[in-house]
C-alpha cells in the first residue's frame, strides 16, 4: 500500500532526478566550491533544492521544509527534510555515486520517506508502517550474524578528530568485518535496507542525510539509534543502523547507544 505522503516523496523525488543526471552528464559542469573542509557545494545544489522547495509549497503550502543549503523553520505540523544531492563531493569529482534524499516528518515521527538514485534509477521508498521498497520490490535487512562475514559503511566527519575515526575503522576491522567509505550516508542507509551492507555508522550526521534512510532501516526490519534525541534535528548526531542480527555488536564496537 502506498500512503498519499509516500506517493508525494516519490513523485517529488522522481521529478528532480533528471536535473542532478542532467547535470552531472554535462561535460561544462560549473566549478564546485567548499563550504568547510570537504564540505562540497555545487550550482546544481542549489538549484535542486530551490526545485523542489518550490514544489513543495505549491503543492504543501502549510508545510515546513527544512534543507541542508537554505536552513528552514522546523516548529511546523509537518516538515520536508530535504538534501538535494548527498554525496555531492562524488558529484563534485566525477563520480556516479550520489542521490536526492526526502523525508517527511509529522509531529516529530517520521512518516515517509524517499531516496533517489538517478544514475543507476534506482528509488527507495518507504513509509511508516507500510515498508520499504526498491523500485517496487518488497526490502529486507540482511540476515548476516557473523561480524567477519559482514560488511558496514562507517561515513567520516570534520566534526569529529580524525583519530577518533581511524580508531573505529581499525577496531571494526579486527573482527574480519569489511569496511567501506563510499561518500553518501543516504545511500549507506539505504543499502543498509536493501541487504547490500549490515551496518552504517558515523560519529556526527545531519539530519537531511539519515531522514529518509532511518525510515528505510527500520521498515526493513533493522534497528537504528535514537538519532533525533539531544535535538538532532536541527544540531545532527550520531548515526548507527544495523540489521537485526548484528545491531547489538555494531552498537558496541561503535560505542553508540541503540537505546
Amino acid at each position: 500500500m502506498t500512503t498519499p505522503l509516500m506517493q508525494a516523496v516519490k513523485e517529488l523525488a522522481l521529478s528532480a532526478g533528471p536535473l542532478i543526471r542532467d547535470a552531472f552528464l554535462e561535460p561544462d559542469r560549473p566549478a564546485y566550491s567548499l563550504k568547510g573542509q570537504q564540505d562540497y557545494l555545487t550550482e546544481t545544489d542549489l538549484a535542486v533544492e530551490q526545485f523542489v522547495r518550490e514544489q513543495i509549497t505549491q503543492r504543501f503550502p502549510q508545510d515546513g521544509v527544512l534543507g541542508e543549503e537554505g536552513g528552514g523553520l522546523t516548529d511546523v505540523e509537518r516538515l520536508w527534510i530535504v538534501d538535494p544531492i548527498d554525496g555531492t563531493a562524488n558529484f563534485a569529482r566525477n563520480i556516479a555515486h550520489f542521490c536526492i534524499s526526502l523525508g517527511v516528518m509529522v509531529q516529530g515521527q517520521l512518516e515517509a520517506g524517499a531516496i533517489y538514485d538517478p544514475m543507476r534509477d534506482e528509488l527507495f521508498l518507504a513509509g511508516r508502517g507500510q515498508g520499504a521498497w526498491l523500485n517496487g520490490r518488497r526490502l529486507q535487512v540482511s540476515n548476516i550474524s557473523a561480524l567477519n562475514m559482514a560488511s558496514a559503511e562507517i561515513g567520516w566527519s570534520s566534526r569529529k578528530p580524525v583519530d577518533a575515526y581511524l580508531n573505529l575503522v581499525s577496531r571494526t576491522m579486527h573482527t574480519g568485518c569489511a569496511v567501506r567509505r563510499a561518500g553518501s550516508g543516504a545511500l549507506g542507509l539505504a543499502y543498509v535496507s536493501a541487504g547490500r551492507i549490515e551496518c552504517y555508522a558515523e560519529q556526527h550526521i545531519n539530519a537531511w542525510d539519515v531522514a529518509a534512510g532511518l525510515l528505510l532501516v527500520t521498515e526493513a526490519g533493522g534497528r537504528i539509534n535514537p538519532f533525533w534525541a539531544n535535538d538532532g534535528l536541527r544540531q545532527g548526531n550520531a548515526v548507527l543502523a544495523s540489521n537485526a542480527l548484528l545491531a547489538d555488536s555494531f552498537s558496541a564496537l561503535t560505542q553508540i547507544s541503540l537505546a
